[in-house]
């Protein structure tokens, strides 16, 4: 099974039951586009209904994991309805991956930010380089947490210490983040070896039964996840008005600190 959707944004294949589906944007640090969001969103629904897959490995090409939303597309002067199209689209990814009724396992290396970090916490099993960067970092630019970051990092991290990395927006190694509880594993040396190695031990086990233990705790948290996604669009179109948003991201491409006044 093999599929390259949109161009090679999103890269599909799999064997002996595992699918690697890879962020293909590497000269962009995989940051999602609109394109790609929905590339990656139809290439897990696809991945749902294949029996042949029950193991999903989402990484990224390149020295990145991804650097979250594309700069590019946060900037773009569009009407409410662009906006409106671009959260519903991270909203329904989020979602897919969430729910896969297969086992899911992010693989970061480099720098997993924003977006791109909220997309690795939907998943199942997060496995890191050990230098590897990780961060929820809206706050820099006065935006908060889309993606489901909020109820993702709440199941894992609790809603204090959930609240407080939000609103430092600091960035964590690998093994800062294991440490914390926000990610499952980490590795010293070769990342691949040791997703080979997880997967093994997946695969001597019954996986139907570990897939419908998922499945009972995703419907059990289903509703209040998808009230998350959509407290969250609602809170991004009203940030993205502020004046704080507007000199965060004018700060970010001067390369400077921003002056936040609180409006």
């Amino acid at each position: 099974m093999t599929s390259d959707f949109n161009s090679g944004l999103i890269r599909v294949s799999a064997e002996a039951g595992v699918a690697m589906v890879e962020l293909n944007r590497p000269e962009s640090l995989n940051a999602l586009n609109l394109e790609m969001i929905k590339g990656l969103c139809c290439s897990l629904k696809e991945l749902c209904s294949s029996d042949e897959v029950e193991i999903v490995v989402l990484k990224g090409a390149g020295r990145a994991f991804s650097a979250g939303g594309d700069i590019k597309m946060m900037l773009a002067k569009g009407d409410e309805s662009d906006f409106s199209e671009v959260m519903d689209s991270i909203n329904e990814l989020a979602v897919t991956l969430y729910s896969m009724p297969k086992i899911t396992l992010a693989a970061i290396t480099g720098a997993a930010a924003g977006l791109g970090l909220s997309l690795a916490l939907a998943t199942d099993y997060i496995m890191a380089e050990r230098e590897s960067k990780l961060a929820m970092n809206f706050i820099g630019i006065g935006l908060i947490p889309d993606g489901g970051g909020h109820y993702f990092m709440k199941s894992r991290l609790g809603e204090t210490k959930t609240k407080h990395l939000i609103w430092e927006g600091k960035q964590l190694t690998g093994a800062e983040a294991l440490d914390m509880g926000l990610i499952d594993e980490i590795s010293d040396e070769n990342l691949e070896e040791k997703i080979a190695q997880k997967l093994g031990e997946w695969q001597q086990k019954p996986l139907q039964a570990m897939i419908k233990t998922k499945k009972i705790l995703v419907e059990d948290n289903r509703a209040s996840l998808l009230k998350t996604l959509e407290l969250e669009k609602y809170a991004q179109s009203k940030m993205r008005q502020t004046e704080d948003h507007k000199e965060g991201v004018k700060a970010f491409l001067e390369k400077r600190k921003p002056n936040f006044i609180g409006k």
